[in-house]
């Protein structure tokens, strides 16, 4: 039985036609799944590596030098986009909202809301969520401006309630709004050098705990 086997496939070889002079076989290649496919070595045939990744919460509290610039244009041109394209008025949006971080906390929560409802992986019920959160977030960001104290043409840092055995805050006043844009470039500058200032002397405790 082998015999005959081996004589069959022998056959088949001499049958073949010879190759030509440049009609060598093409090379196969064999490429690493990692290549093929996502860095897991999923298969990516549909173009899943180009959908972005899910939106993450932004801490401000711990939001690092280096990402603080990128964050806060990001939102800053979120937030002119809203509240044109919607006609918000400086009762739920004023243009120093940035130096107000109740204000500032809850647009960014809004703007990470609208990316995820709006993610291309989200069903089409999203949008209708986004207009209902959207709802209840001018809400209460009118309540978050009248105590605030900015207002359209004007400015004052948002006053605080002194607990007894604390120290007195500053006093605060007005002052008048002449160019917000400019305003908020200044304010960017001043956030992130005073971040990258607080992780320098981070690390240079750290090096002065290890001496």
């Amino acid at each position: 039985m082998t015999d005959e086997t081996d004589d069959h496939n022998n056959n088949d070889a001499d049958d073949a036609l010879p190759l030509e002079p440049g009609d060598e076989p093409d090379e196969v290649s064999v490429v690493p799944a990692t290549e093929a496919g996502g860095e897991d070595g999923t298969d990516d045939a549909f173009g899943l590596g180009d959908i972005p990744a899910a939106p993450r919460p932004i801490n401000w509290r711990t939001l690092g030098s280096s990402d603080a610039e990128d964050e806060w244009l990001t939102l800053n041109e979120w937030v002119t986009w809203l509240r044109i394209e919607f006609g918000l008025p400086a009762a739920v949006i004023p243009p120093l909202w940035h130096r107000h971080p109740e204000l500032v906390w809850e647009l960014s929560a809004l703007h990470l809301r609208w990316l995820g409802c709006y993610d291309p992986q989200q069903d089409a019920a999203g949008p209708l969520s986004f207009m209902t959160d959207f709802h209840a977030a001018q809400l209460r960001l009118r309540e978050w401006v009248s105590i605030s104290g900015t207002r359209l043409d004007r400015d004052r840092p948002t006053r605080q309630t002194v607990w007894p055995g604390e120290e007195p805050w500053p006093e605060t006043s007005e002052h008048p709004i002449v160019d917000r844009d400019e305003d908020f470039v200044q304010f960017v500058i001043d956030d992130v050098t005073a971040r990258a200032a607080a992780e320098e002397e981070f690390l240079r405790g750290s090096d002065d705990d290890q001496a």
